[in-house]
């Protein structure tokens, strides 16, 4: 009887083992900014307002007003293969002076190689938009991991450089984990205050009309967030470079920002 009772409290033991609770999964965020009118800096949801508290950036806490003396704007762009649009975004770039950070993905490095190392040479960040463009939100912290230094690793041995440690979410999605990890790993994570429907290159907007999307939501502190690979982006850069500097804006780094910002 007493082996029965045995087995018995054995058999609930292991069964208890698979009814534990599991840790719960990632709670998964898309960055969203809202556009505003009057050149006012936007500001995201209160449920995601913990990135800044965890080395997230974006938008610029010093440069809040455009009645400030110094106007600044920080241009970026992500960037995952090339079609003939990022080099002329890069000329663009070198003929205005113009700084920008480029958040790249491991096929851009193997594909075009000396496109990226023109990218460090030319005075511009190239960061981390990891190796694959997964939804990071779904990983741990060491697959997290391993695709920041898979990425960083690839570039440094095709390019010479160091990269930058700066990391963007592939789509803008993330979760707190994700954040915490890059954080505590020596990593800025960069979102942004402005973009637009640009990606699609079989969708694109006329010229007009993206430039008036641009200008009309440009604020002091804005990082803004433009796909090199968009026709209507390499068409119409010139033109809103030199407008948002009609207006009194500088464009900055992203090494100011985070040095100088939150």
């Amino acid at each position: 009887m007493k082996k029965i009772l045995l087995c018995f409290l054995c058999l609930i033991q292991i069964v208890g083992l698979f009814l534990l609770p599991c840790h719960a999964a990632n709670k998964s965020y898309n960055w969203y900014c809202v556009h505003v009118k009057d050149h006012v800096q936007p500001r995201v949801g209160s449920d995601i307002g913990f990135v800044e508290e965890l080395n997230g950036y974006y938008i610029d806490r010093a440069h809040t007003s455009q009645d400030d003396a110094d106007k600044v704007i920080y241009l970026t762009f992500d960037a995952g293969y090339e079609n003939g649009n990022v080099a002329k975004i890069l000329d663009v770039l070198k003929e205005e002076n113009v700084p920008a950070a480029f958040f790249i993905l491991g096929n851009l490095i193997k594909h075009d190689t000396a496109l990226v190392k023109r990218m460090a040479e030319e005075g511009h960040l190239v960061c981390n938009h990891t190796v694959r463009h997964k939804d990071m939100s779904t990983f741990d912290d060491a697959a997290f991991l391993a695709e920041l230094k898979e990425l960083e690793k690839l570039y440094e041995e095709n390019t010479g450089y160091p990269m930058a440690a700066y990391y963007r979410p592939p789509e803008g999605k993330f979760s707190k984990e994700n954040i915490a990890c890059a954080k505590a790993n020596g990593y800025k994570t960069i979102f942004w205050s402005f973009a637009y429907p640009d990606w699609d290159n079989e969708r694109q907007m006329s010229f007009e009309k993206a430039k008036s999307i641009i200008l009309e939501n440009a604020h002091n502190g804005e990082v803004m967030l433009l796909h090199p690979t968009s026709a209507t982006n390499a068409a119409i850069l010139g033109d809103v470079i030199r407008e948002l500097k009609a207006e009194g804006y500088r464009f900055g780094t992203l090494d100011e920002l985070t040095d100088g910002g939150n």
